[in-house]
């Protein structure tokens, strides 16, 4: 009995392993790229307050079409939100048209801004050259820098489109269009805060 009761204290006694917390390391690693593109933007824009309080700053009205792309790139979310609600659904027919849609609104968002730079052009607003203006340098590196973070975005569409073809993205194996969508809305969020910053301070 002495024996037994001592087995059952020394029982007591042995911890139970305990869960480890572990992320993804592809989402991981996405994470660690927002990180990157967080500090990036942030400098550029910290660069940006900095050279305009040292004068010699053009004004101008920043382009109508910027609040056009504003709320297409806002219905690009929308889309996207709505595709990983499919695959979790395994709706896998309008998954595809989910993620072509979130595309084509990704490249129309796009072209919305090579218009929008026309304009720009057109308002003598330029990128570089003797009469271009920090001010409008700063606006063509910051918004340029965006796009080509979203054509990546669009890339990433692609690939998840062709794995949801190949029925390699459905309730099951989520991490890819999961992945997809963090960065999709992450653009999402920081064009909307670009667009904010530069209201208020063009």
């Amino acid at each position: 009995m002495i024996a037994g009761n001592t087995l059952d204290n020394k029982a007591e006694f042995i911890e139970e392993p305990q869960e480890t917390l572990s992320m993804h390391p592809q989402k991981f690693a996405l994470w660690l790229f927002i990180v990157s593109i967080i500090m990036l933007f942030a400098a550029f824009t910290s660069a940006y307050i900095v050279r305009r309080a040292e004068g010699n700053w053009l004004e101008f009205d920043l382009p109508n079409l910027f609040w056009v792309n504003t709320i297409i790139i806002l219905m690009s979310s929308a889309s996207m939100h709505w595709s990983l609600i499919l695959a979790k659904k395994d709706n896998i027919d309008l998954l595809k048209i989910a993620v072509v849609i979130t595309s084509l609104l990704g490249f129309a968002f796009l072209v919305g801004q090579l218009y929008a730079w026309k304009d720009l052009v057109a308002s003598s607003v330029w990128f570089a050259g003797e009469q271009s203006n920090p001010a409008g340098s700063f606006l063509y590196v910051i918004t340029g820098l965006h796009a080509v973070h979203l054509i990546s975005g669009i890339v990433f569409l692609a690939i998840v489109l062709v794995s949801t073809f190949r029925l390699k993205i459905h309730s099951k194996r989520l991490a890819r269009i999961e992945m997809c969508a963090t960065y999709w809305h992450f653009l999402d969020i920081l064009w909307l805060y670009l667009f904010g910053f530069l209201l208020l301070n063009h």
